[in-house]
């Protein structure tokens, strides 16, 4: 028996046994094809980008490993992205950092113009996809000591502002020519290794820095901007000046997204226990999807109980219209577009298992006071068969089914990673 009829005989048996429980599980995959997932650039290159031979460090940004075979160009970094996208199903995006200018590093950070990413534009456009930005405010000799948009040095300051404005300018760009709006993210790594007494004036004068960047109203159809915090980072573990209440504080009350890394707050917290509690307050969220181990270590997403959690919650809160879903790991341990499929994939899946969760039986139960009928259905639940689902959607969706995606990684690693010397 072919595996394709296998797994559509598979899905006809899952199929009714979802039904059985309310769920239509045409209704989920329709859904599901519609959730874009923002692929993160730097998983392909750890985050190097092309300012210089070297690449880049510090500022709390590493990526451990040496696996064979990383990006050296944009030419290159693109052709892995396709190749990643081509095992994954449903139709995605790309998250750009402006580290990826293609400039060879002869155009300072705050001269930055959208013609230093037509490429990149050129070729989303052929690939039908969107595209989100970011600033790069680490691995520069301007941010040396730790300090960006809070410095208390006024013409380092005005450069990360200048460099702010600028990549609002691209990111309206890239949503303009691409008919999909760019989430453009702002996150700085500013802070002190040990106690600071004044807490007070770095966090003035970001505010500072982020009204002047902000100040030009934008299209919304074409960027949409956001402020990412963060608990601690190398180099400071004792004070960082924009923490998550700094700019939940800021996105309520300038109606900008709040980003919530999965990585950037105590191992003890969870995303998915915030979401419902900002989203009432903020317009929308971007989510940067990692995965901590015991800090913010940006290991590669797996379909984790905080990965459902996190996907259940966007679900069951009716949050998806206003959420966007980015990626944010690195890992240059492992075969980078293998890192790519598997993390994106994991994501998918966890958004699967919410849609095909019976979410207005479980609410009956709940609102009933049968806390037991509540509990043991959530654990019923765990055992239903999603594989089967999971599956038919790949095929469904003209990629691989299974680990069959492992093959064709190894053949492109063969043929073109280990070409690159």
């Amino acid at each position: 028996m072919a595996k394709s009829t296998q797994i559509e005989q598979a899905y006809k048996l899952a199929q009714g046994r979802y039904a059985e429980l309310g769920v239509d599980t045409e209704k989920a995959l329709d859904r599901l094809a519609k959730i874009a997932i923002s692929l993160h650039c730097w998983q392909g290159d750890d985050v190097g980008g092309f300012e210089s031979a070297e690449g880049l460090s510090g500022g709390g940004i590493m990526a451990t490993g040496a696996y064979p075979g990383k990006a050296r160009t944009a030419d290159e970094l693109r052709i892995d992205v396709e190749k990643a996208l081509s095992l994954i199903p449903g139709r995605h995006r790309l998250n750009l950092h402006a580290m990826y200018a293609e400039t060879k590093g002869k155009v300072e950070r705050n001269a930055l113009e959208p013609k230093h990413f037509a490429s990149w534009v050129q070729w989303a456009k052929a690939n039908g996809l969107g595209m989100d930005f970011n600033g790069t405010y680490f691995s520069h000799r301007k941010a040396a000591d730790g300090f960006t948009l809070s410095s208390a040095d006024e013409g380092i300051r005005k450069f990360w502002v200048e460099h702010g404005i600028a990549c609002r300018h691209i990111g309206a760009y890239m949503g303009k020519e691409l008919g999909t709006p760019c989430v453009t993210n702002t996150w700085i790594p500013d802070g002190y290794k040990d106690i600071p007494v004044d807490r007070k004036g770095p966090r003035e004068r970001l505010k500072k820095s982020l009204d002047e960047m902000l100040a030009q109203p934008m299209n919304r159809r074409h960027l949409l901007d956001a402020v990412e915090g963060k608990l601690f980072g190398l180099g400071s573990e004792s004070y960082v000046v924009g923490s998550h209440e700094f700019y939940l504080g800021y996105a309520v009350a300038t109606k900008t997204l709040l980003c919530l890394d999965m990585g950037h707050f105590h191992p003890t917290e969870v995303v998915s226990d915030k979401i419902s509690a900002v989203m009432t307050f903020v317009e929308e969220l971007l989510l940067h999807v990692s995965r901590g181990v015991r800090w913010d270590s940006d290991h590669v997403v797996i379909l984790s109980d905080e990965l459902e959690a996190l996907a259940q919650e966007l679900i069951r809160g009716d949050y998806l219209d206003r959420t966007h879903i980015g990626l944010d790991f690195f890992d240059a341990s492992i075969n980078r577009i293998a890192a790519w499929v598997i993390g994106t994939r994991g994501m998918v899946k966890a958004l699967l298992l919410a849609l095909l969760e019976p979410t207005a039986r479980l609410r009956q139960m709940e609102a009933a006071g049968d806390l037991t009928s509540r509990l043991a259905m959530l654990e019923e639940l765990k055992t239903l068969p999603f594989g089967a689902v999971w599956d038919y959607y790949c095929t469904k969706s003209n990629v691989p089914a299974g680990d069959a995606w492992l093959n064709e990684v190894k053949t492109y690693e063969r043929n073109v990673l280990s070409r690159r010397g």
